[in-house]
């Protein structure tokens, strides 16, 4: 799969309101926190419900409830016929790559791994780009210099987002204080909003006034501690800033929504392929939200600011570092 998210963008508009070309059985496996997180997981909800009221397919679905049930999932959906299949999460890479060998005639496609195999699509994103962003706003809108992260399972995808944010901080302020916390080991840290509230609290407690969560469904605690406290929050994946109006400065966008439609609607057309596509800024597959919920909270100069750090990743003159590619940050 070589196309960029352009593409995929293009074919969401291109194909809206029009039947598939040929019938297909999709079906989505959501992570752990389930498809009303409000986050990851309702990003691939949202653009698998687009692609029924667009086409008027029918697909199905699947909430794991622990991490034995992913292969049981994957496979009874492969036994159905059911193609292409849509796999949520890093962690479902172990299970689709049992199934998908089983399967070799069905399509799989996995969100935020890659799986080496002639029936698998893999899309990843450059979480890092799009957290480098939102960390810029994080500075200009704090007021103390004391600015938090937190994470959900503590695994180094999220680390890339807790780097890239802290690069973005000290971006636009060197003297910044980041704070960070991750909330578990185990897959119960994305769907635990009590301990997100708990961390973002603590975080409060000692000085930050903006306080950034790639959490899942933990999330909704994080921005609900900020809103609760004054503060302000950042949401993660979908566009969160509605939860709170107000209180969430932005979101970092992660379009998994368009990756689940594009998988989709590829399979309908005959155009699914294998291989690995990665989406960054430039292929438009991250980005920061602005809406009417938050658009009092965005000056002039921070927009300024953070299409000028924008348009410089994009043009090469300005790289971000990636946590994955070697365990570490600058920051």
């Amino acid at each position: 799969m070589k196309k960029l998210l352009t593409t995929m963008v293009a074919a969401v508009a291109c194909y809206a309101g029009v039947a598939s070309a040929a019938e297909i059985k999709p079906a989505v496996v959501y992570d752990l926190g389930g498809r009303f997180d409000r986050s990851f997981n309702q990003g691939a909800y949202n653009g698998a419900e687009k692609y029924k009221a667009d086409t008027g397919t029918e697909y199905r679905d699947f909430e794991i409830q622990n991490d034995s049930q992913r292969e049981q999932a994957m496979r009874n959906f492969a036994r159905r016929g059911m193609n292409p299949i849509v796999a949520i999460g890093f962690s479902q890479a172990s299970a689709l790559e049992k199934v998908a060998t089983e399967f070799p005639d069905i399509k799989f496609t996995i969100v935020d791994m890659v799986v080496d195999l002639p029936n698998v699509q893999s899309v990843v994103f450059k979480e890092h780009e799009g957290s480098f962003l939102v960390g810029v706003l994080a500075a200009m809108a704090s007021k103390t210099g004391k600015v938090g992260f937190i994470g959900g399972m503590d695994i180094p995808l999220i680390r890339k987002f807790a780097c890239g944010y802290a690069q973005g901080v000290k971006h636009a302020n060197a003297d910044a204080e980041v704070f960070q916390n991750m909330t578990g080991t185990t897959g119960a840290a994305w769907n635990d909003p009590v301990k997100g509230g708990e961390l973002a609290k603590s975080q409060f407690d000692r000085g930050a006034d903006v306080v950034y969560h790639a959490a899942g469904g933990t999330g909704v605690g994080v921005l609900q501690a900020a809103a609760d406290a004054g503060k302000l929050g950042i949401g993660v994946d979908s566009n969160q800033n509605a939860l709170h109006p107000g209180s969430v400065l932005t979101s970092m966008l992660k379009r998994v929504d368009v990756a689940v439609y594009e998988a989709f609607d590829a399979a309908a057309n005959d155009t699914w392929e294998p291989g690995v596509t990665v989406l960054g800024l430039a292929e438009g597959g991250v980005d920061w939200a602005l809406d009417e919920n938050n658009e009092k909270l965005i000056t002039d100069d921070m927009k300024a600011a953070v299409a000028k750090a924008k348009e410089e990743i994009i043009s090469g003159n300005l790289e971000v570092h990636d946590y994955m590619s070697d365990s570490a940050c600058p920051m």
